[in-house]
């Protein structure tokens, strides 16, 4: 797998999508971070350090935690408009569509951090690379409805096996565009964002489609 290949792959699904996946990444953050921001400022007002901040302060982080599904969503939309599907920005909640999905894509999330703090714990080293199996796990997820939690983790472990290099280079090659887009005061980021996540959806269907080939 050449990463070349996955990110011209990003630019084709992105080519006249480009307003959509900024108004998606848009919508997406100005979610996560301003419902927690917003229950910060109506609770302490601007900031005084004052002695009762840090528990309303968690009360924030919280939230920040129960909007961690709007965040597999958005992976998904973006998969989607690589797979060219139909999507549109309120699929961004389709995480929320049930309890059941809800909890489960929460839980998931809190058991990727479970796993890679505890190979954290041996060393930095062993939690880097067990972070980059448990990449696809989202994806697997999405594909997979009926995998438990744990099933999800597996099987990413499974395709990643052999393809955790590839991937963090994959990741390394956009810092050059992060580092451009802080000088715009994050605004480049509207841009970043969704074309890194598209790569890794593309990235995600070459895992697969290897796989397909290693077995025919």
């Amino acid at each position: 797998m050449r990463i070349k290949e996955v990110k011209q792959g990003a630019l084709t699904a992105l080519k006249n999508r480009w307003g959509f996946a900024v108004l998606l990444t848009f919508v997406t953050y100005l979610i996560a971070a301003g419902i927690p921001g917003l229950i910060d400022f109506l609770i302490n007002g601007f900031p005084s350090g004052s002695e009762t901040e840090y528990s309303q302060s968690t009360l924030a982080n919280i939230v920040s935690l129960l909007l961690v599904p709007l965040f597999f969503s958005y992976y998904w939309v973006l998969l989607r408009l690589v797979r060219g599907e139909s999507v549109r920005v309120g699929n961004v909640f389709d995480s929320y569509s049930s309890a059941g999905l809800y909890f489960r894509t929460l839980g998931l999330y809190l058991l990727t951090i479970i796993y890679t703090v505890l190979w954290s714990i041996l060393l930095i080293i062993p939690g880097i690379i067990k972070s980059l199996a448990y990449s696809q796990a989202y994806y697997v997820f999405r594909d997979n409805p009926d995998y438990s939690v744990n099933q999800s983790i597996t099987e990413s472990r499974r395709l990643m096996n052999g393809y955790k290099w590839t991937y963090f280079l994959l990741l390394l090659s956009f810092i050059g565009w992060g580092i451009l887009s802080m000088i715009t005061l994050g605004i480049g980021l509207l841009w970043l964002v969704p074309y890194v996540t598209t790569s890794l959806g593309v990235f995600y269907e070459k895992l697969k489609a290897n796989e397909t080939e290693a077995a025919e």
